[in-house]
C-alpha cells in the first residue's frame, strides 16, 4: 500500500439515488471510517474549522482515539464544512484512485442529506436558500430591505436576524432595484477590430450577479465587447449551490436540469458560458455532472463553462486583448476563492490582473472563512471570522489600494475582519470582482 495517491484527484458520481445513500448506520459507518484516516493524518488541520474539531474530539477523548469519541458528536464536524472542496483537492493524500477512497466534502453532504431525508432542515433555512424568490421580492423595495437588513439596523434588524437565524455582526448582501436580466437590454457597443472579434459568450448571470451585484455582469460585458465578444445575458435560474448546502440534492439536480436546458440553445448557437460567481461555475464544471452524469445538457454545459477570469486569459493568451488599457500603478490584492481554486484552472485572477499595465499584485491563496450562507450564521459567523483572520490580517498589510476576491461574498468578508482589526494604517478599497479593475482600466484608469 502506498502513503499517498500521485494521480490527479478523481471523483465518483453521487450515489443521491441509492436508498443506501440515506441510511445511517451506512453513513455512521462511512464516517467512522473516513474520520479515523483523517486522526491519523492530520495534514489538513490548517483548513476549515471540521478538522480542529475532529482532532479535539479524538484527543480529549478517553482513549485519545476515535473508538473513545461519541457518535453524536460527529455532527459538530459536519455543521463546519463549508463544502470548499480544499481537503480533496490540495491536502488529503488519500482521493481516489487511491484504494483509501476518501471523499471528506461529499461524506459530509451524504450526511446533510440524510438530515434532510430525515426533515431536519429549519424552516428558516429553507427559506434562505429561495434565493430567486428572495431577490425578486427584494429588488422590488431594495432600498427598504437594505435598509431593514443592515448591521446598524437596531429597529427590526434584530429581529429578521433571530428568526432567520444569522448573526447580529455579520454583512448581509445588498440588493439592487435592478436585476442583471432587465440592464442586459442595453448592449454595449462591439469592437470589431479586436483580435478576439467573433467569439460569442452568454452570461450565466447567477442569483448574486442578477439581484444583488448586476455591476460585474455590466463590467463583464463592457470587457468583453472591448475585445470583440458579443454577449447575452441568460439566467433561467440559481445554480442550488444555497440547496446543496443543505444536502437537498434532488433539488439541485431539479434545477441543473432547469438551467442546462434554458443554457442548450446557446451552446448550440456556438456560445460558450461565463459563469458570474466561481460556485456557480463549479456547480456547473464540476457537481452538476456528478449529480446527474447520464444528462446530455448538463455534460454539454459543463463543457462550455468558463469562469470570467479564466475567459479573459484564455483570450489574453490565444487572440491577444484589445489596446487601450490604462495603467493602474496600485497594490491590488486579489484573493483567490476556494470555488475559483476548486475549478483546478490555476491563479487566474491574478494572472488577468497582471495584464493591466503597471498594476502590483498581490495573490492571497487562503480560506476567507466565509462559505456561502454559513458564513453568516448565527452559529458559525465567529468561526469564520476566525479562520479568515490571516487573510484580513495579510491584507491589512498590504496597505492602500484596492482588495478583492473572486467570490464578492468573501470579499465583503475579509473588508469586515480588516475592519475587525482596527488599527490607524491606510486601509485597502474593496473591489467587488477582479473584472472591474479591467474595466476601469479600459475606461482611462481608477
Amino acid at each position: 500500500m502506498r502513503e499517498g495517491s500521485l494521480e490527479a484527484p478523481t471523483r465518483h458520481p453521487i450515489a443521491w439515488q441509492d436508498p443506501d445513500f440515506y441510511d445511517p448506520a451506512s453513513v455512521e459507518k462511512e464516517l467512522e471510517r473516513v474520520f479515523d484516516i483523517c486522526h491519523g493524518c492530520r495534514r489538513c488541520f490548517n483548513l476549515c474549522d471540521s478538522f480542529p474539531r475532529l482532532f479535539d474530539l479524538c484527543d480529549e477523548s478517553p482513549t485519545q482515539e476515535l473508538d473513545g469519541v461519541d457518535k453524536a458528536q460527529f455532527k459538530s464536524v459536519v455543521d463546519a464544512c463549508t463544502l470548499c472542496d480544499m481537503c480533496f483537492l490540495t491536502k488529503c493524500p488519500y482521493v481516489p484512485p487511491h484504494e483509501f477512497n476518501l471523499d471528506f466534502p461529499h461524506l459530509m453532504l451524504r450526511y446533510r442529506a440524510m438530515e434532510e431525508k430525515q426533515g431536519s432542515v429549519t424552516f428558516a433555512d429553507k427559506q434562505l436558500a429561495e434565493t430567486d424568490r428572495n431577490g425578486v421580492l427584494a429588488g422590488l423595495v431594495a432600498p427598504i430591505a437594505n435598509w431593514a437588513t443592515g448591521r446598524d439596523n437596531t429597529i427590526v434588524g434584530p429581529l429578521l436576524r433571530s428568526a432567520a437565524g444569522l448573526h447580529p455582526d455579520a454583512e448581509l448582501p445588498k440588493f439592487s432595484g435592478q436585476t442583471l436580466v432587465n440592464l442586459s437590454a442595453a448592449t454595449p457597443v462591439l469592437n470589431r477590430d479586436a483580435p478576439a472579434f467573433g467569439r460569442k459568450a452568454v452570461l450565466y448571470a447567477t442569483c448574486f450577479g442578477n439581484y444583488n451585484s448586476p455591476d460585474v455582469g455590466i463590467d463583464t460585458r463592457a470587457v468583453l465587447a472591448r475585445n470583440g465578444v458579443e454577449t447575452e445575458v441568460a439566467y433561467p435560474k440559481c445554480c442550488g449551490m444555497p440547496l446543496l448546502e443543505q444536502g437537498r440534492i434532488a433539488d439541485v439536480a431539479d434545477n441543473a436540469r432547469e438551467v442546462a436546458l434554458g443554457m442548450k440553445a446557446w451552446i448550440d448557437k456556438g456560445y460558450d458560458v461565463i459563469a458570474l460567481v466561481p460556485s456557480c461555475a463549479l456547480m456547473l464544471k464540476a457537481e452538476w455532472p456528478l449529480i446527474l452524469p447520464d444528462d446530455p445538457d448538463v455534460k454539454a454545459l459543463a463543457r462550455a463553462t468558463y469562469d470570467i477570469s479564466e475567459y479573459v486569459v484564455d483570450i489574453a493568451k490565444k487572440e491577444g486583448l484589445a489596446p487601450g488599457l490604462s495603467p493602474v500603478p496600485a497594490s491590488l490584492t486579489v484573493h483567490m476563492a476556494c470555488h475559483a481554486r476548486a475549478q483546478n484552472m490555476g491563479q487566474k485572477a491574478a494572472e488577468m490582473l497582471r495584464l493591466v499595465p503597471q498594476a502590483k499584485v498581490k495573490v492571497i491563496e487562503r480560506c476567507s472563512g466565509h462559505g456561502g450562507s454559513w458564513g453568516f450564521k448565527k452559529d458559525f459567523f465567529e468561526v469564520g471570522m476566525r479562520v479568515g483572520r490571516p487573510v484580513a490580517r495579510q491584507a491589512a498589510q498590504n496597505g492602500a489600494g484596492f482588495v478583492m476576491s473572486e467570490c464578492p461574498l468573501a470579499g465583503v468578508h475579509i473588508q469586515q475582519g480588516i475592519d475587525s482589526l482596527g488599527g490607524d494604517g491606510p486601509k485597502p478599497t474593496l473591489v467587488t470582482h477582479p473584472i472591474q479593475i479591467l474595466a476601469r482600466s479600459y475606461e482611462g484608469g481608477v
